[in-house]
């Protein structure tokens, strides 16, 4: 499943993928009016398969960046010979308001219940993904869970496998009525034993409400280096 596809330039080399907007289920509540619950598939459904737009701002050293995110539900569509759903997601990245890279991506899926296959983008490549568990309707705050196993290949013909990830999620509280609904993606397994080659690990956070509405954004990018260090960004919803 592709997350939000942010290109960082001024050598920091990180790279993440997104989605959407909108209620589902309302989330549950205790005699102290503090939501115990939180509707994550709705959230999920939010986040990767409905039309929004979003524009994430950081700012590493005297460099502003930014990206603008688009995106647009596809309809019905074919992936690896199945039947499902398609989802592009348009993102452009800028340092100090100037255009650095735009990348497209198009997330596959289904419904009923929500199950990810993968997801193809504007440089080839082609990914093929094991959803280990089912996405809950609804969570408590505090828990978490494996999503997705992720193999992703230089193109289609499948024969040069460029990246393995996993995917998790986790629920934690923000207020008494919102709770940050965030997807952890690891770095490059097949690369894990030489820093200087992965593409480094992302969190993307969402904060919601009790409907699975979408509130803010952020996401965190961290890249091992040679020397034992960790580069770090943060982007935030403006």
């Amino acid at each position: 499943m592709k997350t939000l596809g942010l290109c960082i330039a001024a050598g920091l080399g990180l790279s993440a993928c997104a989605g959407g907007m909108n209620g589902g289920t309302t989330g549950n509540t205790n005699q102290n009016n503090i939501v115990t619950q939180y509707p994550v598939e709705a959230a999920m459904l939010n986040i990767y398969t409905k039309q929004r737009s979003d524009k994430l701002v950081a700012a590493v050293g005297n460099q502003s960046l930014s990206a603008d995110i688009q995106v647009m539900p596809k309809g019905s569509m074919r992936f690896n010979n199945k039947s499902v759903q398609g989802t592009e997601i348009n993102t452009i990245n800028k340092m100090n308001n100037q255009i650095t890279e735009q990348s497209v991506a198009i997330n596959y899926f289904t419904l009923n219940p929500l199950v990810f296959y993968g997801f193809t983008d504007s440089t080839g490549k082609y990914s093929l993904s094991n959803q280990t568990t089912t996405i809950p309707k609804m969570a408590m705050v505090g828990d978490s869970s494996k999503l997705i196993t992720e193999n992703v290949y230089a193109d289609s013909s499948m024969r040069n496998k460029i990246g393995t990830y996993n995917q998790d999620w986790s629920l934690t509280r923000d207020t008494n009525n919102t709770a940050w609904f965030c997807i952890e993606t690891s770095g490059n397994l097949l690369v894990s034993s030489d820093p200087s080659r992965t593409s480094g690990t992302s969190s993307e956070c969402y904060k919601i409400n009790a409907k699975g509405d979408l509130l803010a954004s952020k996401v965190t990018l961290s890249q091992p280096s040679i020397n034992g260090s960790t580069k770090t960004v943060t982007f935030t919803s403006q």
